[in-house]
């Protein structure tokens, strides 16, 4: 062998040794990094705020029922004009009063004997809603109770609960996936602190469905809860996390 050609040969050889090591160790730098990106840690936070209902709101349902449907719509007529007075008499703001429309349905007779019904008519219902709402909750809440008032009046009615409303939900609902991000981290923190780790980046996050429940409740549901019946209530935020760890 001519030493060109040993020389040759000895290149090949070379330049092979180090494509060999090179990829060793680029195999292991990938190995590492994979390593690095399956180290991490994912926790819930958790935050809750008090808040206190700023506006109310409170529906009657009241009825007629007559022979002749003009009988009922006069004898609604007069029932709207009593609940406004009564709402009148106790400081309501007539800005404040909403009716909706008037509906009406016909009743059919039934067959003697039987659940079938005629195509005769025998009666006409005649119904209308009326909504107050009102940012003095107090003022609500104590004419809600006065209700029998109207019923004394001869007024066929019903009365839903009263609804307590806050009105900048959404800027604390805001607030408390904050504070819920950053209890996260800080659970994430004290996890991987007896490990002598330390936390690194966030890798993900998923917020949770908000529980707007009274102050002392415990409950929750997977679909949320918006409660309107209590005036005192708070708002509960979780966060699902995900963190590198070093």
């Amino acid at each position: 062998m001519q030493i060109k050609d040993y020389q040759i040969v000895l290149l090949g050889v070379m330049i092979a040794l180090g494509c060999i090591f090179s990829t060793f160790i680029l195999s292991k730098s990938i190995v590492e990094f994979q390593k690095l990106q399956n180290q991490t840690i994912r926790v819930t936070g958790s935050a809750s705020k008090k808040v206190t209902s700023d506006s109310a709101s409170w529906t009657i349902r009241f009825s007629s029922t007559k022979p002749i449907l003009k009988e009922g719509y006069f004898q609604i007529q007069s029932d709207a004009k009593k609940i406004k007075d009564f709402f009148s008499t106790y400081g309501i703001n007539e800005d404040d009063i909403e009716f909706s429309v008037i509906n009406s349905n016909p009743n059919y007779k039934r067959f003697p004997g039987t659940y079938n019904y005629s195509n005769e008519i025998e009666s006409y219902t005649v119904s209308q809603n009326v909504t107050v709402k009102s940012k003095d909750i107090n003022k609500i809440t104590e004419i809600s109770k006065k209700v029998d008032n109207l019923v004394n009046q001869d007024i066929n009615l019903t009365s839903d609960a009263v609804q307590y409303f806050v009105s900048n939900l959404d800027d604390i609902k805001i607030q408390v996936a904050q504070e819920a991000s950053k209890n996260a981290k800080e659970r994430a923190k004290s996890m991987v602190k007896g490990t002598n780790g330390r936390i690194g980046v966030m890798t993900g996050a998923k917020l949770g469905v908000f529980q707007i429940v009274p102050v002392e409740s415990t409950e929750v549901d997977d679909y949320g809860i918006n409660d309107t019946s209590s005036i005192d209530k708070k708002v509960v935020s979780t966060v699902t996390a995900t963190f590198t760890v070093k």
